[in-house]
């Protein structure tokens, strides 16, 4: 359900479609596809601004006109750029080489300010280590979240994974109007832990990369971005899956282009990840319901995993 309280364009942000995509399960389960890629910025993370940026403005930390450092890999970025824009304040977003120039486009394209990071960390070779230390640098003159862990006060609604950044704050700014109302939660953690304190037979399962380090993974090599990190969140730590699908960047880009010719769905990087973890359920579980959350979709792929010549350049 739209909000009722919030004006204009950010008033869209939640009540995506749940729809049915039976050929995602080769016949053999009911497979119901929850798609976050209606949000107006085109992701799940729209919900993750809304719940950030109402939270600092509660907390006193943002007012009007203020600036934010964020570390994104794409899609919280573009979020993060247009609550900037309609709430009329500044947003610098740090970047590393993977993320899709068709999202850096839509970011400036909203007003947003673009920092690079030109090499990895240097002790972990991690991309998202290297960004988050580069918020922090930056963050002095603004506000800087790690999405991945809670914000001190209040804790916010419960908000979905994927991607991290990091920051500080700086002393609180003229008193804030009234912040807006939450969107509900995004998929992620959240219905996990739905799942978790209602005792409900539903099984969460995490969906993640080859080379990334949670939920008990090995550091690795990660091609695509969106999905698994380099560092262990906080976040992370909160939320225990029922099993957890590591998927390698050849097998993503193989489902995600079997989903668009099948379904006519084009989903994201992690979204044909999720193809494949929907597919090894519907194989195991033959019969069963099964409710896959694709976070965005392929428009912002159609340059990388949905371009032949990048994918024998880049994916093993």
């Amino acid at each position: 359900m739209l909000s009722e309280i919030s004006p204009g364009l950010l008033a869209a942000v939640g009540g995506t479609p749940l729809v049915f995509l039976p050929e995602l399960g080769g016949g053999n389960a009911r497979v119901w596809a929850k798609l976050e890629s209606f949000n107006p910025g085109g992701s799940a993370k729209d919900r993750t601004a809304r719940a950030l940026v109402a939270d600092a403005l509660e907390r006193g930390v943002l007012g009007p006109g203020g600036v934010v450092v964020e570390s994104s890999s794409g899609n919280l970025g573009v979020a993060l750029a247009r609550e900037a824009a309609v709430g009329g304040g500044e947003f610098h977003c740090v970047v590393d080489p993977r993320t899709n120039q068709a999202t850096l486009a839509h970011m400036r394209a909203l007003g947003a300010h673009i920092h690079p990071v030109e090499e990895p960390d240097p002790e972990t070779g991690d991309w998202l280590t290297a960004r988050r230390a580069l918020v922090g640098r930056r963050a002095g003159g603004g506000v800087g979240w790690d999405k991945r862990t809670p914000p001190a006060g209040p804790p916010p609604p419960p908000r979905g994974g994927g991607g991290a950044g990091g920051g500080a704050g700086r002393p609180p700014p003229p008193p804030a109007p009234p912040p807006p109302a939450a969107p509900p939660p995004a998929p992620g953690g959240g219905p996990a832990r739905h799942i978790r304190d209602n005792g409900l037979p539903t099984r969460a399962i995490a969906v993640d990369a080859e080379g990334s380090v949670l939920f008990g993974g090995t550091r690795g090599e990660r091609i695509l971005p969106g999905y698994g990190a380099g560092v262990v969140t906080e976040l992370s730590r909160e939320t225990v899956p029922d099993e957890v699908i590591r998927v390698n960047a050849r097998d993503a880009v193989a489902a995600a282009r079997r989903c668009a010719r099948s379904t006519g769905f084009l989903p994201g990087a992690s979204g044909g990840a999720v193809c494949v973890g929907v597919e090894k359920l519907a194989r195991e579980n033959e019969g069963a319901e099964i409710v896959a959350v694709f976070h965005d979709d392929g428009r912002a792929y159609l340059d990388t995993i949905y371009n032949d010549e990048w994918v024998e350049r880049n994916v093993n």
